[in-house]
């Protein structure tokens, strides 16, 4: 790994302090074209992680991972005009290609409601077919004037959920299902990040969708980051490309479709949920490396110590590597600090001459001698701890840092350090418009018991405001 230096405190300055873990944490560079990144082998470790996670609950939701292609007939997207209208800012056109101008352009990727409504329509025969449940995994393409890395870039990784339905109630349980159960419990079990769930208000829906469920969660910084989403989209692409199914009775009826996504955005709110001045913090469930076993010094006997307590962990499923003693002490903690690996075992002659080895956790810092006969029981039960412990502290900074107010001018004064949290009815399109001039958005609207309301026109209901990544 290569030499760190000290980096920039978050109170200093937070968006420096986020290049500055992106970078040291070897976690990504900008790409050749401006918007365009460069995973690096660690971060592309944590992004696999979470593709294995959120996949397996994809599944368990009963859909299956398919492949559509990159490239899409630009008339597609004038089939549904509310969606040309929204993504016609952010797409990228192929004009040329083959040596020649192509006789109709092409749209790279930015979603593909369209192309797989195309092929929804061409397989849905029956009822019999329903519900169609699709996810894929992908790259998309969304032009981006201001890119920063993992949260913004203009191509970025994700999976695209698309589902068709015989009937609105069952896509907007399926909706929800995934919303819960694929989303939720990703971001609370593995990524120990609480978040505000409910809907979009109108004007912050996805483009063509009656409905998007959203997860909002609060960075360190007090900016709201959209950690996932769900959208219901009615019959809209159902009539744009003419998925019909014919029912029990022999009819043609309108399916009704979904789609649901989450990028590696989810990297960016990792590194700014959890990290602190000393780099990124890891939640242990999702860490691609859980435990690094560092040797103090390059000594024979204490690499062999480290050799076989990693062999011993292996064994009992724990993700860990070896650092050899070669190379200043201090700068490799420095290293493995900055990639917020869970938990250090350092082992050192003297502590070995004792039979024991020091377990040091990076959420807090703490240092545990323990028992070379041990490591193995205290490994699972601190992983186990840091991982609730980092929830609740995630759950903690947000409740703190959230303020009920009772006016929009209210809301834009908390929002400056927080999240505001106010009635609805209070707001509405003209004070948003307000919250708008001063670079705040209603990130989600709520019941007052904190439940997914169904619609915004229920009564009675909260928004949640703030500045946003």
């Amino acid at each position: 790994m290569a030499s760190q230096s000290v980096l920039t405190p978050q109170d200093e300055d937070f968006p420096r302090w986020y290049q500055d873990v992106v970078a040291k944490a070897e976690m990504a560079d900008n790409g050749p074209v401006r918007g365009t990144m460069v995973i690096r082998p660690y971060g592309y470790a944590i992004w696999e992680r979470m593709q294995a996670e959120i996949d397996q609950r994809i599944k368990e939701a009963g859909a299956q991972n398919a492949y559509f292609p990159l490239f899409i007939p630009e008339s597609y997207f004038h089939r549904e005009a509310e969606h040309v209208e929204g993504f016609s800012p952010e797409l990228a056109v192929v004009t040329h290609a083959g040596g020649e101008d192509l006789a109709e352009p092409i749209v790279v990727r930015p979603t593909s409601e369209t192309v797989i409504g195309e092929f929804m329509a061409k397989w849905i025969q029956s009822y019999r077919d329903l519900p169609l449940l699709l996810n894929q995994w992908a790259n998309v393409v969304r032009w981006e004037l201001r890119p920063r890395l993992f949260l913004r870039s203009s191509e970025f990784l994700w999976q695209e959920g698309h589902t068709a339905h015989a009937t609105y109630e069952d896509a907007a349980a399926y909706a929800m299902k995934i919303h819960l159960e694929v989303y939720n419990d990703f971001l609370e079990k593995v990524l120990a990040a609480p978040t505000y769930l409910g809907i979009k208000p109108p004007t912050e829906r996805f483009a063509g969708a009656i409905n998007t469920m959203t997860c909002e969660g609060m960075m360190r910084d007090g900016k709201a980051l959209q950690m996932a989403t769900s959208h219901e989209l009615g019959q809209n692409f159902a009539k744009a490309f003419d998925i019909f199914y014919q029912n029990e009775d022999g009819q043609a009826a309108l399916c009704h479709t979904t789609s649901w996504g989450a990028s590696t955005r989810l990297v960016g709110g990792l590194i700014m949920l959890h990290g602190d001045d000393s780099g990124l913090v890891v939640p242990p469930r999702l860490a691609p490396i859980q435990v690094v076993v560092v040797a103090v010094r390059d000594e024979p006997e204490v690499n062999e110590a480290c050799e076989r307590i990693a062999q011993s962990l292996k064994g009992e499923g724990v993700r860990v590597q070896v650092d050899r003693g070669r190379g200043s002490f201090g700068r490799r903690l420095t290293d493995w600090e900055i990639k917020g690996v869970p938990l250090r075992v350092e082992v050192g002659p003297r502590d070995l001459a004792q039979g024991l080895v020091t377990l040091v956790r990076r959420d807090n810092a703490e240092k545990l001698p323990v028992a070379l006969d041990a490591v193995g029981g205290e490994v699972a039960r601190l992983l186990e701890a840091m991982q609730s412990a980092m929830f609740d502290d995630a759950r903690q900074r947000r409740d703190g840092a959230t303020v009920d107010v009772k006016s929009v001018a209210e809301a834009v004064e908390a929002a400056q350090t927080g999240f505001a949290r106010l009635p609805w009815s209070q707001v509405g399109y003209k004070g948003e418009n307000e919250l708008n001039s001063q670079a705040i958005t209603v990130r989600c609207l709520q019941r007052r018991d904190g439940s997914m309301p169904v619609t915004d026109t229920e009564d009675e209901l909260d928004c949640i405001v703030a500045k946003s990544y």
